[in-house]
């Protein structure tokens, strides 16, 4: 059997020393000091809602159309000529609106591409005002009236439009006095008088 050892009297007061300073243990100390309480889940913060589209009106294909206007959807610098102020001899005008005068050379450029038109009007009214032609007659047609289902307006008469920008450029707008559609009796609608200034 072992023997018992008894404790000097330095162990004895260290023991003591001890017992009298130390916290007792308790269940909730007895956790790791470096332990992490779990963060709580973050909850997302919902997005702002959109407002709402405004809804759409109910309408009816083509119930803004004018429809007193021509079938010529897209009208050009063709129906302003008739409007243009006089430059010429107001009597000349007159007479020319009238058909009384005769234009002195024509041109027509009906059946033509824009490519072919260009170039034949250019050379007839530069060739026309140097040889001292006043009056002479563009012939453009009045184009077809196409109905190709297109998902846009298609111009009618082509050239019957591009013909008056044409003359309203450089260099055939230097040279000219008054354009005006022509007279029923020189072709109407589908053909423009071209009034030309005198060679210098």
């Amino acid at each position: 059997m072992r023997r018992r050892r008894h404790l000097s009297a330095e162990e004895r007061a260290l023991w003591e020393h001890v017992i009298r300073n130390d916290a007792p243990i308790t269940r909730r100390s007895a956790k790791p000091m470096d332990a992490v309480p779990p963060k709580a889940p973050e909850v997302p913060v919902p997005a702002p809602l959109m407002p709402p589209p405004d809804p759409i009106r109910p309408f009816v294909v083509g119930e803004k159309a004018d429809y007193r206007r021509s079938d010529d959807l897209l009208p050009g610098l063709a129906e302003g000529m008739g409007r243009a102020p006089v430059r010429m001899d107001a009597k000349s005008f007159g007479k020319m609106k009238k058909g009384k005068l005769h234009p002195e050379a024509r041109i027509d450029l009906h059946g033509m591409t824009l490519d072919e038109a260009h170039p034949a009007l250019l050379g007839f009214i530069l060739q026309s005002q140097a040889m001292g032609r006043r009056l002479v007659l563009v012939i453009t047609g009045k184009g077809k009236l196409r109905d190709e289902l297109a998902p846009m307006p298609v111009r009618q008469g082509v050239l019957r439009h591009q013909v008056p920008h044409w003359l309203n450029m450089t260099p055939l707008r230097p040279l000219i006095l008054q354009i005006t559609p022509a007279h029923i009796s020189h072709g109407g609608s589908g053909a423009y008088y071209v009034y030309l200034k005198r060679g210098r």
